[in-house]
């Protein structure tokens, strides 16, 4: 049975590939802080930015994809201010 019992998949759209992209190499760039119960994938597909999650618990799962998200609201926020084509 595997450990990873919840998982959870969350889309954000970008403006373009290239803002996409920018966030996805932004965002893989820290690791998950229980690596043993906390798996997590990013990937681009065109201009949206794809997050799978699979976790041990609900709680954790809970708490994982909201750091997750308050770090893509930061990572718009920056492209929106500073990003070309913003």
């Amino acid at each position: 049975m595997s450990a990873f019992k919840h998982s959870l998949t969350v889309n954000v759209p970008f403006a373009s590939p290239y803002h996409a992209s920018i966030a996805l190499q932004v965002l893989e760039v820290d690791p998950e802080l229980q690596p043993h119960s906390v798996k997590r994938i990013l990937e681009v597909d065109d201009n949206v930015l794809i997050a799978n999650f699979n976790c041990s618990t609900v709680r954790l799962t809970r708490l994982t994809v909201n750091a997750y998200l308050e770090n893509v609201d930061l990572v718009l926020k920056t492209l929106s201010a500073f990003g070309e084509d913003a």
